[in-house]
């Protein structure tokens, strides 16, 4: 009882004493939709017994005048009626003609009266009786209105026919075209059904009222059950939880979904209590982490000295090249005096003719590489796709680790036009013949394609550079384009072709992917977009 007391005290706090209110509201709405259907509904019927027991009454007053209005006997018929109005719910019973006067009534006084326009003797028939004599549609003939003692009271009107013993009578006989006489008028009191409603809606109130009360009571019970006792269990909880304690666990047995909760609730304690034990063990390992994280770093420093020393290395050796290139001219020149002076079908003529073609062979590498080495500032301009790739395979095929390297070359006609670095693209092919050659230990086939693709509706070119190499293992795969990773021995590669190569295409707006198995070989797929659409 005090837990009760003190959910309402505060209800906006408490959901329970918001499920009691809103259930309450809702059991007292439906109760009272349900209070006043049942009323309405004992009105209507009341009412569609007292119109039955009304137009029983016409009937009757016809009946009982009938014989005397038809022998023309006033008095007789006035004797009638007023005999009519004397039970007890009968206020008036009057007749009148189709101008409104009163011919007979159960009330003395009236005859010869006529009756108010604004009645329902005139308005249940006439559209506007004191300006036209136009009928309306569909006449109305009763009417329900408060008397002067103020009980209800019921107005009911009925039409006189003319038949056969009227328009036929020797003393008053009508013409045959008429088809009503007169009407008659019956105003009847509806005291008792008032009192009977009244009692019954009294009653009907009661009931509901106790309805409302005992639903309320016991809906207020089961969600306290329900609803309050689990919720503040898991209140407690959550406290012990917040507290620090973790081994405790709530203690509800049911099979609902509450009963899930709490189930729900118990295994988040365990998860929190495992990561909590978990982070202990991280603090007392993280000197080994850290330790670890710094050699990590110490390799990643060592990379990059020797990616620095690999890069002076490549400006020495274009130095080197260079320096090269000016004695070979000179060997060149002069093997070629050298060879005017013997017999063109001599021997010492074709040994002559072997060391100028050795010697343009060494120039024509030098030149090649010198024209990769130079630095150039980075400029954007068109890039020929297909003329870059076969002008670094010109490069490389002269190399002695391409000697067993075959290409296979699979253009497309189109002038693949994108803009960009054409110096930065060539290293991009450069670096996957290079990777291809290594992956194939010095022997096998590199294919290179080009075609047009579509991606999002754009144009791009798609270049394949597959080679026959060992293929990439599955666990290496999502770490290829990292910088400084690399599966090559530690004299053989840095890890930064491929990562490179990666940041290359990104800037030029592409994509690139990769497709590997293992002992079949190695498919690079690299795209980039066109600078206009090609045919």
């Amino acid at each position: 009882m005090k837990n009760i007391i003190e959910i309402f005290q505060h209800p906006e706090k408490s959901i329970a004493a918001k499920l009691i209110i809103a259930t309450g509201l809702l059991i007292v709405i439906v109760s009272f939709i349900f209070w006043y259907a049942t009323l309405k509904k004992q009105q209507t019927d009341v009412m569609s017994i007292a119109l039955k027991y009304g137009g029983s009454f016409i009937t009757f007053t016809k009946e009982s005048i009938y014989h005397s209005m038809l022998i023309h006997k006033q008095e007789e018929t006035q004797r009638v009626l007023k005999n009519l109005g004397t039970p007890e719910g009968v206020e008036r019973v009057r007749i009148y003609d189709h101008k409104g006067k009163i011919l007979f009534c159960s009330k003395e006084g009236s005859v010869d009266t006529s009756i108010d326009k604004a009645s329902l003797a005139c308005t249940g028939c006439h559209l506007e009786p004191d300006k036209s004599q136009a009928l309306l549609p569909a006449p109305k003939k009763w009417s329900v209105y408060k008397n002067e003692e103020g009980d209800t009271s019921l107005k009911i009107i009925s039409e006189i026919p003319n038949n056969q013993d009227c328009y036929t009578a020797k003393c008053h006989a009508h013409s045959k075209s008429e088809e009503i006489l007169g009407f008659i008028e019956a105003d009847l009191s509806l005291a008792l059904l008032d009192e009977a409603l009244f009692t019954q809606g009294l009653a009907l109130t009661a009931y509901v009222i106790v309805f409302v009360l005992a639903v309320s009571l016991f809906l207020g019970i089961i969600n306290y059950k329900i609803v309050t006792n689990p919720l503040e269990e898991f209140a407690r909880g959550m406290k012990k939880v917040a507290g620090g304690d973790l081994d405790y666990s709530v203690q509800i047995k049911v099979d609902d979904e509450i009963g899930v909760l709490a189930n729900t609730f118990n295994s988040m304690i365990k998860d929190l209590k495992s990561a909590r034990e978990q982070r202990e063990r991280w603090t007392q390992t993280l000197e080994e982490e850290v330790a670890k994280k710094t050699e990590e770093i110490k390799k990643t420093q060592a990379g990059l000295i020797q990616t620095e020393k690999l890069a002076s290395l490549g400006r020495m050796a274009a130095g080197v090249a260079h320096e090269i290139n000016n004695p070979l001219t000179g060997v060149v020149t002069f093997a070629h005096l050298m060879k005017k002076r013997f017999p063109p079908d001599s021997d010492d003529a074709e040994d002559v003719e072997v060391i100028i073609e050795q010697a343009e062979r060494c120039a024509k590498i030098i030149k090649n590489l010198l024209t990769f080495a130079r630095a150039t500032p980075s400029e954007k301009g068109q890039i020929h796709i297909n003329n870059v790739i076969s002008r670094t395979i010109q490069l490389v095929k002269n190399q002695e680790k391409f000697h067993n390297v075959k290409f296979h070359l699979n253009l497309a006609d189109s002038p693949f036009i994108t803009h960009g670095d054409g110096t930065q693209f060539q290293q991009i092919c450069l670096n996957m013949f290079l990777n291809a050659t290594d992956a194939m230990k010095l022997r096998g086939d590199i294919t290179v394609i080009t075609h047009q693709v579509k991606e999002d509706g754009k144009p791009y070119v798609e270049i394949v550079f597959t080679d026959t190499g060992s293929g990439i293992k599955e666990e290496d795969m999502p770490k290829l384009f990292e910088p400084f990773f690399t599966t090559k021995p530690v004299d053989k590669g840095t890890g930064l072709g491929l990562s490179v190569s990666h940041g290359i295409i990104k800037h030029l707006g592409g994509s690139i992917k990769v497709e590997s198995t293992i002992g079949k070989g190695t498919s690079f797929f690299v795209r980039l977009p066109l600078a206009g659409q090609t045919t």
